[in-house]
């Protein structure tokens, strides 16, 4: 499979150079030259000359040579990896006559071997067309609209070209000197919309049923690459619109890809202006990085570009002063708590907003008011298991390790009376719902802020109301009557829809859950999840033997990120495989932590492993006796029963032998009529 690689020029400036002095022979490159793409007539070759001999002064001249069409069944896309939704609205359109096709970041993640978080579609349909094609579809938006195709349940995004090309006048003209030979009307059309998306690895165009990727923008070099590069300058994209600054974070950390410089640069000079987008919208973007499995690595990008300071400044002080004080990556309880989110979550399983808004209560309400190991323990243990009688007995088993959490955690001292840590546990509880406020008021979160008198931030709060009562009403059943608390939970297996609804009773057990893992670090003992942890075994192993199939170059480099494939709910004493060892690969190369936080991270999961993996024969060799018994009744059984068949098989033949030769003796016709 061919790898791909960044048209060799000497640098920008030398190829508009190239383009200004020689205009003709530029091609279009691409991969089946004979007849796939028509060439345009005389009249249209003239009318654009024209155009563009007017518009050269003012405009950019474009590099054509960069644009290339890929077969995408050579990077192992078939129509078995997009769901049945898009194929539908893109057979209905082509159908109708109108060219269609995916774009955006389906395409880039269908390359990468992730799974999308969705698809989205542009056609040269208008989007009054693509309303009245489909039933119960409806256009929304007011300064880019779109047409919401639903489909059993779910729904596709579709946009027109049409749309996009009145939403780009006045804008800055980028001029083709000529158009180039072998290109017809629809790489115009598609190459004027590339050039108003945000960064290029975003600028794909797919038509899966003549599976073929359209690149005008040197999208998938900057993929093969992994790196995060505008379309247009850095400065003019973020001043255009600075929330790209937050999509170009989110993308970075989810994928691992490094950032080019002039984006870098652009992002740390214009950080300030994200604060000036709507609540809502930064709700949205905070979701979108920390819900997906990207949380982690989302808040070290935050933090490297002085954004966290901005939407959690009170978390971005903690952080400071432990980091200033040279406290190791293990001892951040913060990012522990999201490195643990992240190994339960994934884009196509996200999680609630609630789950990662109740993390950071939670993490507030320790910094405010240390607590003791053990009653936290006792705390996230209740959570998890949904009875207060489970949960006090597995604390009082396995909450006995030290814990160094600062300032978090005060210390550790196991109590033994039943009442008063009952009592401990709803005095946690109340403080967490207390410090939600501090996300929601910034009269409250300006008070807080006054812990860390250098730190000086905007106080600014985006959380809505309704989610941080929502988020308060998760740990009501720890405050009231806590010893009675009992939920009727029959498993422990992550049910991914009610987790993405914000069903209360999910969100404790996750919840729970995180905190547990943080607080033993990684290193939980036995719980009840056999039977989870046996299916998810056998899932693992499936995935594993399936990562063994050829892959792209594309595919191959991102293996070597880590994140092709994700492990879904693991169990607390789950055995670490393959998936596990890619994933500290990628916090290992592709994390945007440090590298020396880096490196220590990846140590310290390496020796979790070690002990889990002991852990876990000592199960075998020790805790499952009854299990063996079972077993070996069970081979005696089958033995019995093999022995019994051979005999009845040994004289039935030893019967028909003597018929055989009876009946031989008597008349050998019947020997004939037997073998008929």
């Amino acid at each position: 499979m061919a790898r791909l690689v960044r048209t060799k020029s000497s640098t920008d400036w030398l190829s508009r150079l190239k383009s200004l002095t020689k205009i003709q022979g530029q091609r279009f490159c691409h991969t089946q030259p004979e007849g796939e793409l028509q060439a345009p007539s005389n009249s249209e070759m003239d009318s654009e000359s024209v155009a563009n001999k007017a518009m050269a002064d003012a405009g950019h001249i474009v590099d054509t040579s960069k644009w290339q069409t890929f077969k995408a069944s050579r990077f192992g896309i078939t129509h078995s990896r997009i769901p049945l939704h898009p194929l539908f609205v893109l057979r209905i359109l082509l159908k109708e006559g109108f060219d269609s096709y995916l774009v955006g970041g389906c395409v880039r993640d269908l390359l990468l071997k992730k799974t999308p978080k969705d698809f989205d579609i542009i056609t040269t349909a208008g989007l009054k067309k693509v309303k009245r094609l489909f039933n119960r579809a409806m256009i929304v938006g007011q300064r880019f609209p779109i047409c919401i195709v639903p489909y059993k349940g779910s729904a596709v995004e579709v946009s027109s070209f049409e749309t996009v090309a009145l939403h780009a006048e006045g804008k800055e003209k980028f001029v083709l000197p000529q158009i180039p030979s072998g290109c017809n009307n629809k790489d115009i059309l598609c190459w004027r919309n590339s050039m108003q998306r945000d960064f290029t690895i975003n600028g794909l165009f797919f038509d899966p049923f003549a599976d073929k990727i359209y690149d005008y923008v040197d999208g998938l070099a900057d993929l093969n690459s992994l790196q995060l590069r505008t379309l247009v300058p850095a400065k003019l994209s973020f001043e255009e619109d600075c929330a790209r600054i937050l999509r170009g974070i989110r993308i970075a950390a989810r994928l691992g890809l490094s950032l080019s410089k002039d984006t870098a640069t652009a992002i740390r000079n214009l950080s300030s202006s994200v604060g000036m987008l709507a609540k809502s919208r930064i709700m949205l973007e905070l979701n979108y990085m920390l819900s997906y499995g990207a949380a982690e690595p989302s808040i070290c990008l935050l933090r490297r570009f002085k954004l966290l300071e901005i939407f959690l400044p009170f978390h971005a002080a903690c952080l400071n002063q432990q980091t200033s004080e040279k406290y190791t990556a293990s001892s951040l309880m913060l990012m522990k708590l999201f490195f643990n989110l992240d190994k339960l979550v994934t884009c196509d399983r996200p999680c609630d907003c609630r789950l990662w808004v109740g993390l950071l209560a939670f993490h507030l309400a320790l910094v405010i008011n240390p607590q003791n190991s053990f009653v936290i323990w006792v705390f996230a243990s209740v959570l998890y298991h949904g009875k207060w009688k489970d949960g006090i007995k597995f604390a009082r088993e396995h909450g006995v390790q030290p814990v160094k959490f600062v300032p978090e955690i005060s210390g550790y001292s196991e109590i033994q009376s039943d009442e008063e840590l009952a009592i401990r546990v709803s005095e946690v509880a109340s403080l967490v719902q207390g410090s939600v406020d501090a996300l929601t008021d910034s009269d409250r979160l300006l008070e807080l802020m006054t812990r860390y008198p250098n730190f000086q931030g905007p106080g600014l709060v985006f959380v809505p109301k309704k989610i941080a009562l929502a988020v308060s009403q998760i740990f009501d059943v720890l405050v009231e009557d806590v010893e009675s608390y009992e939920n009727g939970r029959e498993s422990y297996a992550i049910d991914y829809h009610f987790l993405g609804k914000g069903n209360q009773s999910e969100m404790r057990s996750v919840l729970g859950r995180i905190v547990l893992e943080t607080m033993s670090q990684g290193l939980l003992g036995r719980v009840k999840e056999v039977v989870e942890g046996e299916k998810n075994h056998l899932m693992s192993k499936a995935i594993e033997e399936n990562s063994n199939s050829k892959l792209s170059d594309i595919v191959k480099n991102e293996v070597g990120s880590g994140k092709c494939y994700r492990q879904r709910h693991l169990p607390l004493n789950f055995v670490p495989n393959q998936e596990t060892a890619k994933k500290q690969k990628f916090a290992g190369k592709c994390s945007p932590l440090p590298p020396e936080i880096a490196s220590e991270r990846q140590e310290m999961m390496l020796k979790e492993e070690e002990i889990l993996l002991t852990r876990c024969l000592h199960d075998k060799a020790t805790g499952k006796h009854n299990q063996d018994d079972k077993v070996e009744e069970k081979k005696l059984e089958k033995n019995d029963c093999d022995l019994l068949l051979e005999k009845m098989i040994s004289e039935k033949t030893k019967k028909h032998k003597r018929v055989i030769v009876k009946e031989r003796k008597s008349d050998p016709m019947l020997l004939s009529c037997l073998f008929r």
